[in-house]
């Protein structure tokens, strides 16, 4: 690159990592402020809650750097107009086209960080985060189990527990199960532990008595004694039985596979599968085309003192549209596998769009005529008479 293409890419670089600094603070912090009375009001630590926010910001940090980048190329690109930059170096005989050069460099380094980013990133700590996700709302001990009151972690189920040891020993336990209509079971136990099972978390409780009391005609009570019992809890406590496969959390080339072992693991459609993998690489190509875009968009008019804001106008538009285009693309996507093409069509109507309006901007502009009073040097018909 010449000194010219890196001095531009610096700026244009600097203005794109203040403004995603600021656009993942201001994302980042709507969301935290949601995670964290979720966890806090479940019994979580604050290292949970760390742990929690750093997995989500590969996701914030995606959906971001498009945007960051368009405002960073139109702040940049304004600015240089107002110094006179650009349009020295105009004069000097750059093209539009040679112009939108250090701006393609820089949609290039934001494509590369959005690949990284959609197809290795996010995936990861996606999976991670559905990982810890199901860890946490197994872990009964945080969520629902507190000693010395009488809680209710499910309709019909009344559990109290007189004193939770710092190993997690249960000591002393009721449970009343009145679920049923026609029956209602009551466990007693001197102590219980809480285990994990594979289908979810399990309650094995020691010394005890089981109680089930009839409320059919007979009302008959029966009672019985055990040295040890286990019992599922995954329907007392609302855990689900195992979870499946999230899309994000899928491979990239998995997806574009779109494999029978994939579409039973995720529950998901070829269509869907699909959309989801060329989503990941059409959404790069939005941050290659949005700062084309925008650079395009004000190369249309001149130097003006008050700024370029009909051009900033007009791009903010333009990428409002191709953000339309995009959604209802993926939409149409969605219905058979055989359209994932139109995946791509909100990123190359960018490209194709930037290019043209380059071409407009780099045409000779012809100078209004003058139609006002004479000068000194025409003389009016019949003055010479």
């Amino acid at each position: 690159m010449s000194k010219f293409d890196r001095y531009l890419l610096s700026q244009f670089l600097a203005l794109f990592g203040f403004f995603s600094l600021v656009l993942v603070a201001v994302y980042w912090v709507n969301r935290a402020v949601g995670l964290f009375d979720q966890l806090i009001g479940d019994g979580q630590t604050a290292l949970v809650f760390v742990e929690f926010s750093l997995l989500t910001l590969p996701n914030v940090i995606r959906l971001v750097l498009p945007v960051s980048a368009f405002a960073g190329c139109l702040y940049a690109v304004n600015r240089l107009m107002q110094e006179s930059e650009l349009v020295v170096m105009q004069a000097t005989g750059f093209s539009a086209f040679r112009l939108a050069r250090p701006v393609f460099f820089f949609g290039l380094c934001v494509f590369a960080m959005q690949m990284m980013l959609t197809n290795f990133l996010v995936p990861m700590s996606q999976a991670r985060l559905s990982e810890r996700s199901a860890e946490i709302s197994e872990n009964i001990t945080a969520r629902f189990l507190n000693e010395g009151r009488f809680m209710h972690p499910a309709n019909g189920i009344t559990l109290y527990i007189r004193e939770i040891s710092q190993l997690g020993e249960l000591n002393d336990i009721f449970l009343a199960d009145d679920r049923s209509e026609n029956e209602r079971i009551t466990y007693t136990a001197r102590q219980a532990l809480i285990v994990r099972g594979e289908e979810g978390p399990r309650l094995v409780m020691l010394d005890g008595m089981v109680q089930r009391f009839s409320l059919d005609g007979q009302r008959r009570l029966s009672l019985t004694r055990f040295a040890d019992f286990t019992l599922d809890m995954s329907d007392i406590v609302g855990v689900s039985r195992g979870r499946g496969l999230s899309l994000r959390e899928a491979g990239t080339p998995d997806l574009l596979r779109a494999s029978p072992a994939l579409q039973a693991a995720t529950g998901a459609s070829p269509a869907q599968l699909l959309e989801e993998g060329h989503g990941r690489i059409s959404s790069a190509l939005l941050g290659l085309a949005a700062p084309l875009l925008g650079f395009a968009a004000l190369m249309l008019g001149g130097y003006s003192r008050f700024g370029l804001w009909r051009q900033i106008a007009i791009a903010v538009l333009l990428i409002i549209t191709m953000q339309m285009i995009n959604t209802a693309a993926s939409g149409q996507a969605l219905k058979s596998a055989a359209l994932w093409p139109l995946v791509y069509a909100a990123p190359f109507a960018g490209l194709g769009l930037s290019a043209l309006l380059l071409w407009w901007a780099g045409r000779p502009r012809r100078r209004p005529r003058q139609t006002g009073p004479l000068s000194q040097g025409d003389a009016a018909p019949g003055a010479a008479e």
